[in-house]
């Protein structure tokens, strides 16, 4: 299948399946052609303001309604979602896991979802989930939507093939993609069995940064951000339709797929990044500027400059600064930072990091290169370095990231992560030299 998408971040597009089948002039023909329903997908309230107003318009072979029966409640006992506070007795400290192993026969992508962290709370539509999903298998006559909030998929191994109301996207290692909330999709296995990254998001939709005195340019541009065009499936088989909705999950059966949206306009819509497309800005004299400058994609919490998550990425760049530590310094910081690796190496953990890996570093808990990365920095030759191959990504938000049952219990979970730090010295001997022997 040859996959075509629209160019643009936020757009309101248009586009159709069958000639014909989208309404010009207005939205809701008393007949729409093709004896198609018309259906609105709201994604903010009616009364939001113009920029931040979300909805898209769709022409499908049934409406919505004929897609849902009578639910059942069905359990997902490896996801979970916030206020979530499991008992575990794994005590605050920094943490860091393994990668998840991929998974036995059976398992799908939505069977496949682990949560690793939650933070806020889903029906206050605040704070996050992170998760690692793992998959064997394709979603057959299985369906979803997410009423909790918006998924931020980010494979690390494998490709998959997101198939939804408004159009099918194609997603590798490297590339993100979004699904909005309540939008109905299943996943498709391109290559094998797969592992990746979710980041749940409860809050307000995310968005692209703004760039301040970098000006026009730079970082994520919009022209980047592919969405799908329109596509169906006329098929009349029996499939069931999962639910996440307040932390619960529920299911019905229908005798049709619900993916059977001919053509739509609007600006709420499902999109895909090709994340080798941002154009990183960074120091180019000296010191080590805040990680804030590679931030791909932000939802905003309502309090200016204090981000519900921030979705941060770490790509190949030039490491050109004069007298300078240039790996990321030690710090403390009112975020949380969950931070995974897609491939290669992150300059300020070269061991025991590596590509499906996990990190987590609390609100207020210190954290920063360990020994080795410290002292390999400390006693680099400063010439122009390009870090290549590498690509790290942190979901960081302004909410406690609470560690799930499953994550602490995990036998991926490394216990000797703290030790990391055990070899760094004591180099002050009251000399302004100090003790670098």
């Amino acid at each position: 299948m040859s996959l075509r998408y629209m160019p643009g971040f936020g757009n309101d597009f248009e586009t159709e399946s069958l000639q014909g089948a989208l309404p010009q002039g207005q939205n809701s023909p008393q007949r729409p052609a093709f004896g198609l329903y018309a259906e609105q997908l709201s994604g903010s309230p009616f009364t939001a303001p113009r920029g931040t107003n979300e909805r898209s318009w769709l022409y499908r072979i049934r409406p919505s309604v004929k897609h849902t029966g009578r639910f059942k409640p069905v359990t997902h006992n490896y996801w979970k979602t916030g206020p979530d506070h499991d008992e575990h007795e794994l005590p605050l400290g920094q943490l860091r896991w393994d990668p998840l192993p991929l998974p036995a026969e059976g398992t799908t992508f939505i069977s496949g979802i682990r949560t690793i962290t939650t933070a806020g709370d889903a029906q206050g539509q605040s704070g996050m989930a992170s998760q690692v999903y793992v998959a064997s298998n394709d979603m057959v006559d299985e369906h979803f939507f997410n009423a909790d909030g918006e998924m931020l998929i980010v494979p690390q191994h494998g490709g998959i093939r997101i198939l939804t109301e408004m159009g099918i996207m194609d997603v590798h290692p490297g590339e993100i993609a979004l699904v909005p909330r309540g939008m109905i999709f299943r996943v498709e296995l391109l290559d094998g069995p797969v592992r990746g990254y979710i980041c749940e998001n409860y809050g307000a939709k995310f968005t692209l940064p703004d760039r301040g005195p970098i000006g026009a340019n730079c970082l994520a541009n919009p022209r980047d951000f592919k969405t799908p065009v329109a596509w169906f499936e006329e098929r009349d088989e029996p499939t069931h339709l999962k639910v996440k909705w307040c932390g619960r999950f529920y299911q019905t059966e229908i005798d049709h797929s619900p993916l059977d949206v001919v053509a739509w306009h609007g600006n709420y819509a499902p999109y895909k990044y090709d994340l080798s497309t941002f154009s990183p800005v960074g120091a180019i004299l000296f010191d080590h500027p805040d990680p804030s400058i590679f931030t791909v994609l932000t939802a905003p919490s309502g309090e200016e400059g204090t981000a519900n998550v921030d979705f941060v990425i770490f790509p190949p760049r030039w490491m050109v600064a004069e007298h300078t530590f240039r790996p990321p310094w030690y710090h403390r910081n009112i975020m949380s930072e969950f931070m995974g690796l897609i491939k290669g190496q992150y300059d300020a953990k070269e061991k025991g990091f590596v590509p499906g890996g996990i990190s987590l570093h609390n609100m207020m808990l210190p954290h920063g290169p360990d020994a080795f990365g410290y002292e390999k920095a400390t006693r680099a030759e400063l010439k122009p370095v390009k870090l290549e191959d590498t690509m790290a990504f942190m979901f960081e938000t302004r909410f406690p990231q609470h560690v799930t049952r499953f994550a602490a219990m995990s036998s991926t979970l490394q216990d000797d992560y703290i030790d990391c730090w055990s070899g760094l010295k004591k180099r002050f001997n009251g000399t302004p030299e100090g003790d670098w022997s």
